[in-house]
């Protein structure tokens, strides 16, 4: 098409028109001509006249010859005079036979003439044959131009009146929707792009979006250029102007690439005005500089992959202008070069197609429709898993595949052809189609350092999944590999999951594969080696080299027939690798002197069975060191390794010694989950000396805590003062104080049966997981300006108080003096509730029963009370059967104050029916919101409690709220009760609480009103915008958001702001405990 071609005919020097100008210049050139001339310029369109330099001669020129057949549409200018000329009347005979031959559009346009003089040759277009020896007027000549008056005359045209500029702009628009000149090519099949296209769509129509200027980043072969090409078509005709500069990276590197691209650029946005006139990239700078400020352009940068083609492209200073530019790349730090203009960029990262998208564009290509033949749909599902989405690959794979066979022994023949496939695709030998490992290949190739490629090869095949922390204290300084990550990242070569771990995609992992094996067809001459049957021969045949600087071997993935004769693998051969900085051993058992072992930096070896360290396994280059599911009884470095950060012995189950871990001055982290034989105190007394340990993970040990053979009543070593991350989750034992760790961040005590309080937690801590621990009753902190963000107390049903959240009192234990106005409530202290928590909520629906309780939270009081006569209780001043009032707030009585509000609701199943798969989905929940309207205060609350209405009967819930300092007489209360799904609404009610001037508030009540998130305290915190707070703890917002709960926080509040609420705590994966770190940041970074 023409645009998308535009700029490689451009920089191919060759020459293309979209439309000739034909026309009698002594009429028009220098009015009507010479304005629609410079309106198609305007709108993009190439357009060819000739100008007064051309010398005519008897015979057409052919320069105007050639322009006619290299332009895809003519505009005839019918004027009073055309007719007189024979140029112009040779011009109109070969534009005819174009648009006969060749589908070259005519548009004549009939300028102060009519048109059935024309088609009759009247009046100025009478024309004859003229007797004068040698004239072009000859019988001959006159008919082929009589016959191309006519012809022309009944093809359909415009005819002008009224406005010239309106009618030229008809013309305009004429010629675009006819050629849609503009239009750049498509795929075949654009499965998943419309979804990915609307918010694009939105952005481009949001005038105050404040961003004029979109990036979609993304891996190569990710649909970037095919959204964009969408996007395009879709949009242009809304702009005035547009233009789309194709593989820009490619194009760039071409002799006077920049230059141009950036003429293609401003061609298309003015025009080709003064073009000729730019000599240098910089000149075209200040040119394209100047065009963004004048025109509404929409323009599509695709395939940027330097900065410097930016500076070229849209200049270096920030400008106003209307325009919208979109950018295809790799780069996903692009951001910063607009920052660094003040420019505004959004950024768009290119989504890849899912399990269904993806299975559907394969099918096109492979069999012509989306639905797989018979008999392929099981492989057809493989292969697409296989390209994880990238529709570069689906398209590849499925065209490469392609099927149509119905005789069933062409189809067995081409489903073997499949099964081969699919068996070489999954071999992980870099068996890559050439056109998607060029693709993915740029990026690779594009990156600005050595370092950084060797880095990503070592990720690629040694530390996929792993922590970002954790490879980076490994790498670095080696690889650079804290700022390589960031590169890598950059390159949409590396994503962080959001549990902090690196993952690289399917392909780019072939592609990584398929370079290593590029560098030699011997395993031994290659720098890594992963694949386990290369692997194991090397190591059996003792073919060690100095170039491997990375080997891993798993013996349980390899073939039975390899193994079942196999010699011993010996330590010998180690000693030929001269290189080997990375060693991932599984299930391998060495044999020989360790005594010429190879020089780590990282040794992975599980499931051995070695008993002690031998010498020399150890060298002084070690950063990190896992041993874990082996045979080891005793642990002690054989010397001191100054090197060593991390030391990972978790599941060694014959461990029940470890000594001198001083020799390992530079430990950070030490994990022993899980080795039973060892007793914590051991431990403590073996890393008192280490300064820089920050994280200790114990989990899962039960070993009593013994000191000289009995039981301490504290443990005989405290915890080293330099811990940030303390893991002991299912321990059975007691918990020592923990007042020393001043600089804790994390601490799991999840499933510690014995633990009954957790007293004086540092301020500092961070992050809280008690989840299961059946005997906690309580929880409180140094200091009440805590920073927990995270906290998990899933299923601790004796759970009364945590310091700074609630406090849960049983009402038997409450006097009337606790509860002042409220002590009617006492005559219910022994009945029976179900309650329900967070842990049921979310984790099943385990309920217990207790006596009713009283909850304090963010200053409130309440309690709910079982299906009670509602007409039993206190009447409430105002009252409503819906779920929510209005009222005004009257005048004190005399000698009074307002305290506070009760807030009364009742409610009760719905009688909703929900199956199954439903029910996992809904969620319960109560919210109660009152709003003074007059001062534009709102509080939205959600007790960390509530009762489950029995079927037919109705829950009550009673609230007081000590809001009296912000309720005057005149005041206007909005009061609403909002529940969640299967649960409805009875009534509510609510009444003004009054004291006397000189009445104090209950004891009780008064020593909690102390803590600091409470109304009347600091609820910044929970503050959504000005004036409306959110006290919930919960995180309801999800990727979807309840009907209901939209209900409550209403359109006009960011939803971003609600989805993860930074005050909920409670975090919502279920955390598996043979993965402690599951539910947190990354243990290992900084």
């Amino acid at each position: 098409m023409a645009s998308a071609s535009s700029s490689s005919s451009l920089l191919n020097h060759t020459s293309c028109h979209d439309v000739f100008l034909s026309f009698r210049g002594e009429d028009t050139r220098n009015s009507f001509t010479d304005h629609l001339y410079a309106a198609l310029k305007r709108a993009g369109v190439r357009t060819f006249r000739d100008n007064d330099n051309i010398d005519r001669g008897l015979e057409l020129k052919p320069e105007i010859e050639r322009a006619i057949k290299e332009s895809r549409a003519s505009i005839v200018v019918l004027s009073e005079k055309y007719a007189n000329s024979r140029w112009c009347l040779d011009e109109l005979v070969l534009i005819l036979e174009q648009r006969r031959s060749f589908n070259h559009f005519v548009l004549p346009v009939f300028y102060h003439v009519d048109p059935s003089d024309v088609r009759n040759q009247r009046q100025s277009f009478a024309i004859n044959v003229e007797g004068v020896e040698g004239s072009k007027w000859t019988e001959y000549n006159v008919n082929r131009w009589k016959a191309a008056l006519a012809e022309v005359a009944d093809l359909t045209g415009m005819v002008f009146s009224g406005s010239e500029t309106e009618f030229i702009a008809e013309i305009v628009d004429t010629v675009n929707c006819k050629l849609d000149m503009k239009l750049v090519s498509t795929p075949a099949h654009l499965i998943g792009m419309d979804t990915r296209a609307v918010g694009i769509n939105t952005w481009l129509k949001n005038e105050q979006s404040g961003a004029n200027v979109l990036a979609i980043c993304g891996m190569g072969g990710s649909g970037k250029t095919t959204l964009a090409q969408l996007i395009y078509n879709s949009n242009r005709q809304n702009f005035e102007s547009s233009s789309y500069l194709e593989e820009i990276g490619k194009h760039s590197k071409q002799y006077d690439g920049l230059l141009g691209l950036q003429k293609q650029l401003l061609t298309d946005i003015l025009g080709g005005k003064n073009i000729a006139s730019i000599s240098s990239v910089s000149v075209g700078t200040r040119k394209v500089e100047e065009a963004l400020q004048v025109k509404r352009a929409l323009i599509i940068l695709d395939d940027i992959d330097e900065h410097d083609q930016l500076d070229a492209l849209l200049g270096t200073r920030a400008s106003r202008t209307q325009s919208k530019i979109i950018i295809t790349t790799r780069l996903l730090d692009i951001r910063a070069w607009f920052r660094s203009i003040s420019w505004r960029c959004e950024v768009q990262k290119s989504e890849l197609l899912n399990d269904h998208e993806s299975l559907d564009l394969l099918s096109c290509h492979a069999f012509g429709s989306k639905i797989p033949m018979e008999g392929f749909k099981d492989l057809a599902l493989q292969l697409a898993q296989y390209c994880g989405g990238n529709p570069l690959a689906l398209k590849v794979l499925g065209s490469s595949l392609f099927s149509d066979a119905e005789e069933p022994r062409e189809k067995n023949s081409m489903i073997g052809v499949w099964r081969s496939t699919l068996n070489s695709l999954n071999s992980l030998k870099g068996d890559l189609d050439c056109k998607i490992q060029g693709i993915l290949q740029k990026s690779f190739d594009s990156l600005p350092h050595a370092s950084n490629k060797e880095l990503f090869l070592h990720i690629v095949f040694f530390f996929v999944g792993e922590y970002e922390g954790y490879v980076a204290k490994i790498l670095e300084p080696d690889w650079h590999a804290k700022a390589g990550i960031r590169t890598l990242i950059n390159r949409c070569l590396l994503t962080i999951s959001p549990t902090k771990k690196m993952m690289v995609h399917q392909l780019l992992q072939e592609m990584a594969r398929n370079i290593v094996l590029q560098e030699n067809k011997d395993p031994a001459k290659r720098s890594r080696v992963s694949q386990n049957d290369e692997s194991y021969r090397l190591l059996r045949n003792g073919m060690g080299s100095k170039t491997i600087e990375g080997l891993a071997l798993d013996m349980q993935k390899l073939d039975e027939r390899m193994t079942s004769n196999s010699s011993s693998l010996y330590t010998a051969t180690h000693a030929k690798m001269g290189k080997l900085k990375l060693l991932k051993l599984k299930h391998v058992e060495l044999s020989g002197s360790y005594n010429n072992f190879s020089e780590l930096r990282w040794l992975y070896w599980t499931n051995f069975r070695l008993q002690e360290i031998p010498s020399g396994l150890f060298g002084s280059s070690l950063v990190a060191i896992h041993m874990s599911y082996g045979w080891l009884e005793k642990f002690e470095p054989p010397m001191v390794l100054y090197s060593l950060k991390i030391l990972n012995l978790k599941w060694s189950l014959n461990l029940f010694s470890i000594r001198h871990l001083s020799r390992l001055p530079n430990l950070e982290t030490l994990i022993l989950s899980y080795c039973f034989r060892l007793s914590l105190t051991h431990v403590l007394e073996t890393i008192r000396g280490l300064k820089k340990l920050s994280l200790l993970d114990f989990g899962g040990c039960n070993q009593p805590w013994k000191v000289a053979g009995r039981m301490p009543e504290w443990l005989f070593a405290p915890f080293p003062d330099s811990l940030k991350l303390l893991f002991l989750y299912r321990c059975s034992n007691p918990l020592t104080p923990l007042t020393n760790l001043k600089m804790l961040r994390v601490l799991d005590v999840s499933s510690c049966p014995n633990i009954k309080s957790l007293l004086c937690l540092p301020s500092m801590l961070e992050e809280l997981c008690t989840s299961w621990c059946s005997s906690l009753e309580i929880i409180t902190f140094e200091s009440a300006g805590f920073r927990l963000r995270k906290f998990e107390y899933i299923d601790c049903k004796n759970l009364c108080e945590i310091q700074g959240f609630f406090k849960l009192v049983p009402l038997e234990r409450l006097d009337e003096a606790d509860l002042g106005h409220m002590k009617w409530i006492k005559a219910y202290q022994h009945h029976g509730l179900t309650l329900i928590d967070d842990g049921v909520v979310r984790y099943g629906w385990d309920i217990y029963g207790w006596h009713i309780q009283v909850l304090y939270e963010y200053g409130i009081l309440s309690t709910y009370l079982p299906g009670i006569n509602y007409q039993s209780m206190p009447t409430s001043e105002y009252m409503s059967s819906s779920a929510s009032l209005s009222f005004c707030v009257p005048s004190c009585p005399e000698k009074c104050k307002i305290r506070g509000l009760d807030i009364t609701s009742s409610y009760r199943r719905s009688g909703i029916s929900f199956s199954a798969s439903y029910k996992d989905k809904y969620t319960r929940a109560l919210f109660a919101k009152v709003s003074n309207t007059t001062k534009g205060l709102t509080w939205i609350y959600n007790p960390v409690i509530y009762a489950d209405p029995q079927d037919g009967k109705d829950a009550v819930w009673l609230s007081y709220w000590p809001i009296g300092n912000v309720l005057d007489a005149g005041d206007e209360i909005n009061v609403s009760i909002i529940v969640g799904d299967g649960w409805m609404v009875s009534s509510c009610g609510a009444s003004l609480v009054f004291i006397d001037d000189c009445e104090e508030e209950p004891k009780y009540y008064k020593n909690y009103k102390k803590e600091e998130e409470v109304i009347g305290g600091d609820l910044s915190e929970f503050e959504l915008t000005t004036g409306v707070y959110y006290l919930c703890r919960r995180d309801y917002f999800k990727s979807t958001t309840p009907d209901w709960l939209n209900m409550l926080v209403g359109d006009t509040l960011p939803r971003k702001d609600l989805h993860g609420w930074r005050k909920s705590h409670q975090n919502d994966s279920k955390t598996s405990y043979m993965e402690p770190y599951a539910y947190r940041d990354d243990p290992y970074s900084d």
